[in-house]
């Protein structure tokens, strides 16, 4: 049991280390990335502000990200829907196929996309990256309302449907209220996904590159890694509160809906 703990602790030290040593550089005020640390400075974060290509590839990310999240979420919900309520010839296989991209290697997905695009004679851009966003995050939005969907009370629905509403209407009054937790939860993650891929972007990006594609392309530069330090201090604190944010309204959804909690998140 004590090599176990030990295993669990350097393995947690090991996956997060990285993450704590990036503030550490971001405040330090030498441009060389290693220890001895010399001075605490904000500088690399003043120095985000002059910097207009990044800020070209953070909206660009950002447009992308929130594209991508309300198309996988939207399809994740008729997924959910119909793999939770309904039952259909060669379900589980459908369903299968549908969460495919979570096991595939995103590279093999990224050069696969890029094979289609080119031969069906059109360019890449900002629509081919949203294409294979959505590809990617739409399995994780299909898991995490799934669980919604399946702790929904069918009674429910079915009360209004004796009341006399209709699909439509009790679709929007009854069921889209109750999952709204899930929903939120799907859109958050899917954004957050969305905005830290590298791989598919930088195989289907065209002139203007997302924010990790264009931070790939900084590191040629020595002298401005401490600002991709500092950049990358505030994107894993945005991407925390994100998640943060998305796991409380996973734990709401269930509490609200009394069913048993599997495991989130965080």
């Amino acid at each position: 049991m004590k090599g176990l703990k030990l295993y669990a602790i350097l393995y947690l030290i090991f996956l997060y280390a990285p993450i704590f040593l990036l503030p550490l550089f971001a405040f330090n005020s030498s441009t060389i990335i290693a220890f001895p640390l010399q001075s605490f400075t904000t500088q690399w974060f003043s120095a985000l502000a002059d910097i207009p290509e990044m800020h070209k590839a953070v909206l660009n990310s950002l447009r992308i990200a929130a594209t991508s999240a309300v198309l996988a979420t939207s399809f994740g919900i008729f997924a959910a829907m119909a793999s939770t309520r309904y039952r259909f010839p060669a379900q589980k296989g459908l369903m299968g196929f549908i969460m495919l991209p979570l096991v595939l290697p995103e590279i093999i997905v990224a050069v696969s996309l890029l094979v289609v695009i080119v031969n069906a004679g059109f360019s890449t851009g900002a629509w081919s990256v949203i294409a294979g966003h959505t590809l990617i995050c739409t399995p994780f939005a299909i898991a995490i309302l799934q669980s919604a969907f399946a702790s929904l009370d069918p009674a429910l629905e079915e009360a209004a449907f004796d009341l006399g509403e209709t699909p439509a209407s009790t679709f929007r009054l009854v069921t889209l209220p109750l999952v709204m937790p899930g929903i939120i939860s799907a859109l958050l993650i899917s954004f957050t996904i969305s905005m830290d891929e590298f791989i598919i972007a930088f195989f289907l990006t065209g002139a203007d590159p997302t924010l990790p594609v264009y931070l790939f392309s900084m590191l040629r530069f020595p002298k401005l890694l401490p600002a991709v330090m500092a950049l990358g201090t505030l994107l894993v604190l945005a991407s925390v509160v994100l998640l943060t944010i998305a796991e409380y309204f996973r734990r709401r959804g269930i509490k609200r809906a009394g069913a048993k909690d599997t495991g989130g998140f965080l």
